[in-house]
């Protein structure tokens, strides 16, 4: 005759926590208008092109300067909402990844305007 284990306890599923839901939902849009702000003043840093006239300045640097003040913040986002989203199905704490992600946004422009800064020579 042979023998099973004793069945052990039903896996159940972690509860839905709604207002992680919500407060998630809410910081990514707050994260989302962050990512845009930060993204417009990155335009800005196409002026640091403007002493160019008198000095040799690099354009690389400097469009390299800008574009990534331009695009980091929304790559950010994109990963911030997809590390969220997927924390949400897996019915785990969600909410501080947008928290994270928002001081990395804001680095992101001084990132860019640090690279566009190096394009201009000083004196």
């Amino acid at each position: 005759m042979t023998t099973y284990p004793a069945p052990g306890p039903a896996r159940t599923r972690r509860p839905v926590r709604v207002w992680d839901i919500v407060v998630s939902s809410i910081l990514l849009v707050l994260l989302a208008l962050l990512a845009a702000m930060m993204s417009f003043f990155g335009f800005f840093l196409a002026m640091a092109s403007d002493s160019c006239g008198a000095r040799d300045c690099s354009s690389e640097l400097i469009g390299a300067g800008l574009i990534t003040a331009v695009a980091l913040p929304w790559v950010i986002l994109l990963a911030a909402a997809i590390v969220t989203i997927l924390l949400l199905v897996f019915r785990k704490l969600a909410f501080w990844v947008p928290l994270a992600a928002a001081p990395l946004v804001v680095a992101s422009w001084f990132l860019g305007a640090f690279i566009a800064a190096a394009g201009v020579p000083t004196g």
